[in-house]
């Protein structure tokens, strides 16, 4: 059925004329990283929004257009992304940032392991230093890092004389309050400017796909197979890696059934996998009491059918025992109610407001996947 399969990986940086419904965001990410080009100090930035929104593409691109445009104004621009949800640490993300950009005649070495944090710093600084005019650094996911230190240490950089190049930072988050985590010295030497990208709507995702039709043999696709999976992708999440998760699944099962063409019915028996996928994908970043919590929910909703929605206490009293069997020290209920609410966020639960007898009001959250897939990933 594949011609190209690689086009529908999640990690694929497709080119320009495949990128859909972002020219905007491109050409604001642009302006604010424009200065680099020429070897000036650029506006670093937050990019915030939901999975699959296009964030990361965004950034990958403005990082690669930078990198051509400095490269015709003979400015030596160093750029590397790093997914902070693979790195272990500021030390792995600055080694893997250092291996990015370091040029085979340096000498210099980034081993994965076995030197200090602040020797990593110093050899990145070191290459820059001699190879480089300027710098960008995406930090993909950068709210997994355990602090915001490596964001302070690159913000300051130049102030403090380590580097003697601008350096521009580019950090992508799904948690639209990271900000708020950040450090009062971290949030002002690196005077971020912050963007918020929507979710794509039905025909974004339509044209995304159909972008990527290459993808597969000609003629193999049936007609509403692209429409249904965007239609799919739109209505739950809007977002294009579900979409293209999706497309490249039911290539799979009409693989597997020796199928002449992909046709609807191939998505439908490709949903469930794409699904398990995606949920994979959203929880596996998570802290441990952020997992705790979604057991919890999703044992109630296993163990009450006949309920959708369940209060606050109700899932820390479930929550409590988690902690109980697997030894945990359990968090306060508010700090409770806030891993609730980043559930929320990530689309993994609901929220609504109730009234209580008397004046007071209370929250209710619901699971908004199957109970079954959740258990099945976490235990």
């Amino acid at each position: 059925m594949f011609e190209q399969r690689e086009i529908l990986q999640i990690d694929y940086v497709p080119s320009e004329k495949r990128i859909v419904g972002r020219d905007e965001q491109i050409e604001k990410v642009a302006e604010e990283i424009g200065p680099i080009v020429v070897g000036k100090p650029p506006n670093s930035i937050i990019i915030y929004g939901k999975t699959g929104c296009g964030k990361s593409l965004v950034a990958k691109h403005v990082s690669k257009i930078a990198r051509e445009e400095a490269e015709n104004r003979d400015v030596k621009l160093a750029t590397g992304y790093i997914n902070c949800q693979q790195a272990k640490g500021n030390s792995d993300a600055l080694s893997k940032y250092g291996r990015a950009i370091n040029p085979p005649e340096s000498g210099v070495k980034f081993p994965a392991r076995g030197i200090s944090e602040n020797e990593y710093f110093e050899r990145v600084w070191s290459v820059l230093n001699e190879f480089y005019d300027a710098a960008i650094i995406v930090l993909d996911e950068v709210d997994k890092l355990n602090n915001d230190d490596l964001l302070m240490a690159l913000s300051r950089a130049g102030e403090d004389g380590s580097v003697d190049v601008p350096i521009g930072v580019i950090a992508v988050s799904n948690k639209i309050n990271y900000r708020d985590k950040m450090s009062e010295r971290t949030k002002s030497s690196f005077g971020h400017n912050e963007f918020i990208f929507e979710p794509y709507d039905a025909e974004q995702i339509r044209e995304i796909l159909q972008n990527r039709t290459d993808a597969f043999v000609d003629g193999v696709l049936e007609e509403g197979v692209i429409p249904r999976a965007a239609a799919l992708s739109a209505k739950e999440h809007g977002d294009a890696r579900k979409a293209m998760r999706l497309l490249r699944y039911a290539g799979d099962q009409a693989n597997k059934e020796n199928a002449e063409r992909v046709k609807e019915s191939h998505l439908s028996d490709a949903r469930a996998s794409a699904e398990s996928d995606r949920l994979l994908e959203l929880i596996s970043g998570l802290p441990p009491h952020s997992k705790h919590v979604l057991v919890a929910l999703a044992n109630l909703s296993q163990n009450h059918p006949d309920r959708e929605w369940f209060r606050t206490m109700r899932i820390r009293e479930m929550y409590l025992n988690i902690c109980d069997q697997s030894g945990a020290d359990p968090l306060s209920t508010e700090r409770t109610r806030q891993l609730l609410n980043e559930l929320c966020f990530l689309e993994i639960a609901g929220s609504r407001r109730g009234t209580g007898e008397g004046k007071g009001h209370y929250s209710q959250y619901t699971l908004l996947w199957d109970a079954d897939i959740v258990l099945t990933l976490e235990t």
